[in-house]
This record gives C-alpha cells, sequence and structure tokens, in this order.
C-alpha cells in the first residue's frame, strides 16, 4: 500500500492531486467515502485537469474535465455528460484509516 494524505488533507467536497510510481491520480472526498480514479480522461488520455488539485465543478458535486467539459459522478466516475458520456474513468482501489488514506496496490 501506497500513504497518499493525512485524512484531514481531504476535506468533504474537496479534491486532491497525487502521484504513485509516475502514475497521476486523484481523490475526492463524498459524504464521508474517499474515492481514487486515474487522473485520465477517457475522451482523449489526458489530465482532466488544469490546476493543482481542482477536478470539481462549480457546485462540488461532480468531477470535471476542464479540458471538454465531461463531467462525472464522484461515487462510480462514470460519465454523465459530454463527449465521453458513458464511459468511465479507472478507479483505483483505497483504504483509509486512523494514519490517513492509501492506495491499495
Amino acid at each position: 500500500m501506497h500513504f497518499l494524505c493525512p485524512s484531514t488533507a481531504l476535506a468533504e467536497g474537496h479534491s486532491r492531486a497525487f502521484s504513485v510510481d509516475g502514475i497521476d491520480l486523484f481523490g475526492v472526498r463524498r459524504q464521508g467515502q474517499v474515492y481514487l480514479y486515474r487522473n485520465r480522461c477517457p475522451h482523449r488520455g489526458i489530465p482532466l485537469n488544469w490546476a493543482q488539485d481542482a477536478f470539481l465543478d462549480d457546485s462540488a458535486s461532480l468531477i470535471h474535465c476542464a479540458h471538454h467539459g465531461a463531467l462525472f459522478l464522484m461515487e462510480s466516475g462514470e460519465c454523465v455528460a459530454g463527449p465521453c458520456e458513458g464511459e468511465t474513468l479507472q478507479a483505483l482501489d483505497c483504504h483509509e484509516d486512523s494514519q490517513g488514506i492509501w492506495l491499495r496496490g
């Protein structure tokens, strides 16, 4: 397992970028649950964000691709609007404990 950050570093309704072994990923927290995804839009295979840690839309309720405007559900990574509608972000297995947030595998 790879330690990503303390739990307090990923607040409710926020996102955060990470890099593990050369792989860019990001985490989001919704209703207390952490979800991790590879930072790669299924439409063009490019990173979702322009600015560090900026992965959410203005309402902080959907993951947003800054390049193409695609919107993804936080809980599943499914694209619900935009050029890759119906496709899904690559989910990564994570674990949260008293020390913080971990990437499994």
